[in-house]
């Protein structure tokens, strides 16, 4: 369930806490093959189905990119601050990619805030550890560091 917070400062009251966890989001074949076409990424791994089956993770598998690049779809599945215009990513301090995700499998987010500073422009600038679960797997398809600044 996608929780509302008022206020950036409402936000900010949330530091070294689990904010939010987002809904699963499926991975389709389509989703990476557009993805490989943006990036130019073409590895069988992701685009030839047939010859990733019989490759060693027994299907295609998201790109590691594709999977740290629904952060933002995530973070706006799982929370909405009212009081605030937009929002950026500023950076990645950390990223691990910890277990291949095949496509027609599930991710979410399960979203901690690390910490969050006022910056100039009546902005935070907030620091989140975002673990990207993978469905029915024993470690996460991913665990970043990312660095994001929202403006009132």
């Amino acid at each position: 369930m996608k929780k509302t917070f008022q206020t950036l400062a409402d936000l900010a009251a949330c530091v070294g806490q689990e904010v939010a966890v987002s809904d699963w989001l499926t991975i389709t074949q389509a989703q990476v093959n557009q993805f490989a076409e943006a990036t130019g990424d073409h590895q069988w791994i992701h685009v030839d189905v047939e010859r990733a089956k019989a490759g060693p993770f027994g299907a295609p598998i998201a790109h590691g990119f594709l999977t740290l690049s629904l952060l933002p779809k995530f973070y706006e599945n799982a929370f909405d601050v009212v009081e605030s215009r937009m929002g950026v990513n500023y950076g990645l301090n950390r990223v691990r990619f910890m277990t291949p995700v095949p496509v027609g499998s599930r991710l979410r987010g399960r979203m901690k805030l690390l910490s969050a500073e006022p910056i100039a422009g009546e902005g935070l600038q907030m620091v989140w550890e975002t673990t990207i679960e993978l469905e029915g797997a024993a470690k996460p398809a991913c665990v970043a560091e990312s660095v994001v600044r929202r403006f009132k």
